[in-house]
């Protein structure tokens, strides 16, 4: 488990959020929410979706609830924020440096992959968790609970501090 590491530029995003858990996902609440209007935001510029994770700080390095809850996007990208349309919102993803995962397999499989990322692959990289939005990147090969389904895992990193920096 290899990932590409990449700098995000900022990247202005028009969708809908929801507070959610993962005791009590609402995930397709969002999306099902959000996708029959997507066609609605005009200054789109690709056909890409984002799923987007906006965890309270610490939120993964106190003692860990799933019942705590954090903020859901589900968005597209765009060029501006001069149309947005009614009961969306816009977001602007910072610039930084991102672990990228690429998936395939059904969403509701990838847990096995989430914890090769956070519990092998980060704790054993030159990297730590950043405090920027997480998100997963659904792209032309993305096909929801299909097998053969493909998207990207957008991990904020940044690189960790020595020990000596730290006194």
């Amino acid at each position: 488990m290899t990932p590409k590491i990449e700098t995000l530029p900022p990247t202005k995003l028009i969708g809908k959020k929801l507070s959610t858990s993962f005791a009590d996902d609402k995930t397709f609440d969002l999306w099902r929410s959000f996708s029959p209007r997507k066609r609605e935001v005009k200054n789109s510029i690709n056909n890409d979706l984002y799923s987007v994770e906006i965890y309270p700080d610490t939120y993964f390095f106190k003692k860990f609830d799933p019942n705590r809850a954090f903020e859901k996007w589900a968005a597209i990208a765009v060029s501006d924020f001069e149309q947005i349309p009614d009961e969306m919102e816009s977001l602007t993803l910072p610039k930084g440096l991102y672990a990228v995962f690429q998936y395939k397999g059904k969403p509701s499989q990838a847990i096995e992959t989430f914890k090769r990322i956070y519990a092998e692959w980060l704790p054993n990289s030159e990297y730590e968790m950043d405090s920027r939005p997480y998100f997963a990147l659904m792209g032309d090969k993305y096909k929801g609970e299909h097998p053969e389904s493909e998207e990207e895992f957008w991990v904020p990193i940044k690189n960790k501090q020595k020990r000596s920096e730290l006194y």
